[in-house]
């Protein structure tokens, strides 16, 4: 199979496994069991935090962004021993990709996480606990949806499970890096586009993502299927 292959490659060494949280209430029904304690989504953009405002895509990038060289591993992952235990439990020996990202829960509400993404899987990890929060095959992924516009949003499409909508300003890497890693599969990875879509964010919960230009940037909204109608 031809795989992406970033600058930096990881090789994980033999050694004790981990002990790290097993699925946890956001693994079951999309939900963090700390949503209390997390910063809610809005639609405009004067309640967004400053360390949240890149992720969000407020302002419309420079088209220079899109033409910046890719360094998959942002986290120098090797130097992190807690992040090698939980991919060497799983037998994961090549990331393609390390970063931090914003995930939104079924409630609607941001949790930062790193996103791992290796050969095999795509992983969500604890930042604050070092906790491995999510793991999906690669093989479960049906496809991503993005919108047309420049913002840093990102959804992906897991049939068998709830599907995950995350936001990060290197959303092009990571979606040429799942395309590239699913590529030989025997069906391969669809890449949609349009300026609303729906996905599960838990087992029974179905929202639409909905993206508008506006002046001065994208204005984004996250509705439960019912306020949509």
């Amino acid at each position: 199979m031809d795989r992406y292959r970033p600058n930096r490659r990881v090789q994980i060494e033999e050694s004790e496994p981990p002990k790290y949280d097993d699925v946890e209430d956001e693994d079951r029904d999309g939900r963090d069991d700390d949503d209390d304690n997390s910063n809610r989504l809005r639609p405009s953009e004067n309640n967004v935090t400053e360390d949240q405002e890149p992720f969000m895509g407020i302002k419309v990038r420079r088209k220079a962004s899109l033409h910046r060289d890719y360094k998959g591993d942002y986290l120098d992952v090797a130097s992190h021993p807690y992040l090698m235990k939980i991919l060497q439990k799983q037998g994961d020996k090549q990331v393609l990709f390390a970063d931090k990202i914003l995930k939104f829960t079924g409630s609607g509400k941001m949790k930062r996480r790193i996103l791992l993404i290796t050969d095999f899987a795509i992983y969500l990890v604890d930042p604050e606990t070092d906790a491995l929060k999510r793991r999906i095959a690669l093989a479960a992924v049906e496809k991503m949806c993005l919108s047309e516009l420049s913002d840093n949003f990102f959804a992906i499409i897991i049939p068998s499970e709830y599907d995950l909508l995350m936001a990060s300003t290197r959303k092009t890497e990571i979606v040429t890096v799942l395309v590239e890693a699913t590529k030989g599969a025997s069906e391969e990875l669809e890449v949609a586009f349009s300026n609303s879509f729906e996905y599960h964010a838990a087992a029974e919960l179905v929202k639409e993502v909905v993206f508008e230009e506006v002046e001065g940037g994208i204005k984004t909204r996250i509705l439960t299927k019912s306020e949509s109608a």
